[in-house]
């Protein structure tokens, strides 16, 4: 977290938060890449409105046998169960440029006409939350390049934007929500079981459209730049 989300959890000044991390040498998230430590000089944009850029993409994310997986069973044991083969899920996600607004499901597979039919729900979320989206950014797998995708967004008079090869910060902002996604969702308690997970998830979506802060959005939740989006409140 950043001194923005620090402050606002613990209920003080994130101006008090960033003086304490700049005592102990904490570098700016920004600055750095998460995987290497290396700092990177990325440029930070924001499209204007809802829908006029969403991010997707796909993560791929090992099942939890019955009984739970090393957090549960400790690490050795984890990993005999893990080699029995449970299998992985697909994560696909939508996270929305402008408010960071993000719908999810988890799918048995990355093929093409997985991805499409996630795309349509995911549309259709958006579209009950008063957001017509113009462009989606993915990166540039098969499930992406195939006809049925180019053709359902073409008929949605969406354009299609690609990330270029070999650089994911492009599409970064779905990039960092999937590394939120699993560090408070996917891995943040010890599962007895994978289908005890995914009845989870919706909880935690909620959670995070609607009253996560943002270091981005300034400790606002995503719904606070969506004002049709429904639940405001609850």
């Amino acid at each position: 977290m950043g001194p923005a989300r620090i402050g606002y959890r613990l209920g003080i000044a994130p101006s008090t938060v960033h003086r304490v991390l700049t005592r102990y040498r904490v570098p700016r998230l920004a600055e750095l890449d998460r995987a290497t430590g290396r700092p990177i000089r990325a440029r930070r944009y924001e499209h204007d409105a809802p829908g006029d850029l969403v991010h997707v993409d796909i993560k791929k994310l090992g099942n939890i046998p019955d009984g739970g997986g090393h957090k549960v069973l400790g690490r050795e044991r984890g990993k005999r169960d893990r080699k029995r083969g449970v299998g992985y899920s697909y994560l696909h996600n939508a996270v929305d440029d402008h408010s960071r607004l993000a719908y999810t499901e988890v799918l048995p597979d990355e093929r093409r006409e997985t991805a499409v039919a996630f795309w349509t729900r995911a549309q259709a979320y958006s579209a009950a939350a008063g957001i017509t989206v113009s462009r989606v950014l993915t990166d540039n797998g098969s499930c992406y390049r195939s006809h049925s995708w180019r053709d359902l967004l073409r008929n949605n008079d969406i354009v299609h934007k690609r990330t270029r090869p070999y650089r994911p910060q492009t599409n970064g902002k779905v990039e960092r929500f999937n590394r939120t996604l699993l560090d408070e969702w996917a891995y943040a308690r010890p599962y007895q079981r994978e289908q005890d997970r995914r009845a989870d998830l919706p909880r935690w979506l909620h959670h995070y459209n609607h009253h996560r802060g943002h270091t981005a959005l300034r400790g606002h939740p995503p719904a606070s730049r969506v004002p049709n989006l429904s639940g405001q409140n609850s």
